[in-house]
């Protein structure tokens, strides 16, 4: 038995209530934190530099952060979409850091790595939704 044409909006409209639904006893989370960039090269990272911690595969134009292990607790999670003031879209949290930061997020800039420097360090305020626990 298959789906008919003239169901199928009326089942994605019912997908759709249930995501609403879902989200909507998630509050968004606001946090301001120490912003870098990095970039997928080998004197960044390691041997394999556009491979995240998570496993995914950075490449050039993504919007993708990592971020500190702290944040992971915040609910920061891999997948998060997160905005940033300052900059356009969403990013998605593909990538933690090092044990040793706190408070901070890496902003993946592909292979540019002038525009990585010229970005430099700087106080940014993300926002989020938490996922699921």
């Amino acid at each position: 038995m298959g789906v008919t044409r003239s169901r199928v909006p009326l089942l994605l409209s019912i997908l759709l209530l249930l995501d609403v639904a879902a989200c909507a006893g998630r509050s968004q989370r606001s946090l301001v934190v120490q912003a870098s960039a990095y970039n997928s090269v080998a004197a960044q990272t390691d041997d394999e530099p556009s491979i995240a911690a998570w496993g995914d595969e950075l490449r050039p134009g993504m919007r993708a952060i990592a971020v500190s292990r702290d944040l992971l607790e915040e609910g920061l999670t891999r997948g998060t979409r997160v905005r940033i003031e300052g900059l356009p879209g969403e990013y998605r949290v593909l990538d933690k850091m090092h044990r040793r930061w706190r408070r901070k997020i890496d902003i993946y800039m592909g292979e540019d790595v002038a525009a990585a420097r010229q970005w430099g360090v700087r106080q940014v305020r993300i926002h989020w939704i938490p996922a699921f626990r």
